[in-house]
């Protein structure tokens, strides 16, 4: 072929660097569009519920293999993506999102079309998105075309940030040059300015050689910007007391000798915070410091000692360097660290208590306190754990991940009911990785009621994750912050037994479990672990039941919406 279809090239960008599944609905302004995907060997079309799910999947799937792409139609479509595309924004997540849009010509003429406000203004929904979107752009010119389809997969992918791309339906059948694909798209960062980096490590290096009680700190980018491996290759070389946030859990391999815990502030187990914050300098890596990975911004760390790692800057105490990439610096401290923590010793007793060991009898009923503590004897090396917004994402600090596992939650941006949809997009994602590869869900019956419609997908494709489901009758997390009885806070009672089948579901399997016994049983079963069909898991748990940590987090958050009020 000397020339290929626009949209067959989109494809095949995206194709050619392992982008294996497209999410998304169909609308009659990306119809012509969708018809390229089936062109392209290897690629689907997963065809999901509705675009907020869609949006939640490709944000899961982008943050198993780096990046997503999500398809929707103009206006109607591209709309009810929003939120899942801001939350991408929020969180550091690599989405490209496609819109077909009219012609060139219906624009032109102001037409009043469907899916438009009526008014004649088409770019609208476009000055929507760029507030959530890193770049964006409408293709208008043909000879242009497929640059800028480069250009907006380099930017999603660099920056980890959504970028939307708007085609004409006009224009997915024009041609443009074959051999363009015969050149890969450049993801190599720009060098960082050598005086800036030079004096960065210089800084770095004496702050290392002048410390006596120094910790690293690995937050959520640390796995959103690629630098899981150079920080791995830091806590090992140095030795250096390892602690993550809640957004960074799976960030770093918990199981090393020297990691500590995890580090909510004033949250956090009392051993650690203890630790954390009598260090003298802080190595932190990839921070996003919100209020629910701080514990509502009660860090108590020593500010003059603190260097961040950023994407796109790095701070040294107060000093900002713009435009510098943390990938660059890590890799060059790589280098020097061995002479410069050579026969150092740290006689620091590293936390035993990061994890509670909270004892039950089988007898016993389930509590969160009791399941958060031991959930991580079911877990395997290589597993995609999601926690949903709510009392899973609090609980999970408390469980221990196996080396090479994946957290996913959603802690700063917390769309209730983003986890369905992510733990979707994240088996998608596995399947493609290696088809042993478990996906495990947690989230709660009021959060599985918003999104419920994406096990659909989940049962088309053939789909086996892990669904557990939190049953505690109601938002509980919403009632541990204001309405403990309110009506408000209530769901209606479902049948969770009856969904699977409901959606067509041929191979899976349901279970309850009420008791601890059952909880042990369950998990020692061999046949269980393997990830060999659907399952919902229905826990079923206390109304008002929930991990010390978000007992502790609803107060700060209450006490902080009353003064605000």
């Amino acid at each position: 072929m000397s020339q290929i279809s626009l949209g067959r090239y989109l494809f095949e960008r995206l194709h050619q660097i392992h982008i294996d599944t497209i999410f998304g609905l169909p609308g009659d302004f990306n119809l012509a569009l969708l018809d390229k995907i089936y062109e392209v060997e290897g690629l689907r079309w997963a065809g999901n519920a509705n675009e907020l799910n869609a949006a939640y999947a490709a944000d899961g799937y982008a943050r198993v293999k780096g990046m997503g792409c999500l398809l929707t139609t103009f206006g109607v479509g591209e709309l009810s993506a929003v939120n899942g595309i801001a939350g991408s924004y929020a969180e550091h997540v690599g989405v490209l999102h496609v819109v077909g849009v009219p012609s060139a010509t219906s624009q032109a003429q102001k037409q009043l079309l469907h899916h438009t406000l009526g008014n004649g203004d088409f770019d609208v929904f476009h000055r929507i998105s760029a507030n959530i979107s890193e770049t964006t752009s409408i293709v208008t010119d043909i000879a242009q075309a497929a640059s800028e389809i480069d250009r907006c997969i380099r930017t999603c992918y660099m920056t980890q940030r959504p970028v939307y791309l708007g085609i004409p339906a006009s224009m997915f059948d024009d041609k443009v040059s074959a051999k363009l694909l015969d050149t890969p798209i450049n993801f190599k960062f720009p060098e960082n300015d050598p005086d800036a980096e030079k004096e960065i490590l210089d800084q770095i290096t004496s702050m290392i050689k002048a410390s006596k009680k120094p910790i690293i700190l690995a937050d959520a980018c640390t796995s959103r910007h690629d630098v899981r491996s150079e920080t791995k290759k830091l806590i090992e070389m140095t030795k250096f007391p390892a602690f993550t946030t809640p957004l960074g859990k799976g960030s770093i391999d918990e199981n090393t000798p020297n990691f500590g815990g995890v580090y909510v502030g004033s949250l956090s187990n009392p051993e650690v915070k203890e630790f954390v914050e009598d260090a003298d300098l802080v190595l932190s890596v990839g921070a996003l410091l919100s209020d629910f990975n701080t514990g509502s911004f009660s860090y108590q760390l020593h500010a003059k000692n603190v260097i961040e790692f950023h994407s796109d800057h790095m701070k040294i105490r107060k000093a900002t360097y713009p435009g510098v990439n943390m990938k660059y610096v890590l890799e060059k401290l790589l280098k020097v660290v061995p002479s410069i923590v050579e026969n150092r010793k740290d006689t620091r007793k590293i936390p035993t208590a990061k994890y509670k060991v909270v004892t039950a009898k089988d007898n016993e009923n389930l509590r969160q306190e009791w399941l958060w503590n031991h959930v991580g004897d079911f877990f395997q090396e290589g597993d995609i754990i999601i926690s949903e917004t709510g009392t899973s994402n609090f609980g999970i600090v408390e469980s221990k991940f196996p080396n090479n596992c994946i957290g996913i939650s959603q802690v700063l941006w917390g769309s209730i009911g983003y986890t369905l949809g992510a733990c979707v997009g994240a088996t998608f994602a596995a399947a493609e990785i290696d088809p042993k590869k478990r996906v495990i869900l947690f989230i709660g019956d009021g959060s599985l009621q918003l999104t419920v419609q994406e096990i659909s997908t989940a049962v088309r494709w053939g789909l086996a994750p892990y669904m557990f489901v939190l049953n505690n009758n109601g938002y509980t997390i919403e009632r541990m912050i204001h309405g403990e009885t309110a009506g408000y806070n209530d769901v209606q009672t479902w049948d969770h037994f009856l969904l699977l089948p409901a959606f067509g579901a041929k191979n899976y399997e349901n279970i309850r479990v009420k008791t601890v016994g059952e909880w042990n049983n369950l998990i020692q079963d061999k046949a269980f672990n393997k990830n060999d069909k659907i399952r919902l898991v229905e826990i079923i748990l206390p109304v008002m039941d929930g991990p010390d940590s978000l007992k502790k987090q609803a107060k700060l958050t209450e006490s902080i919406n009353a003064k605000n009020m």
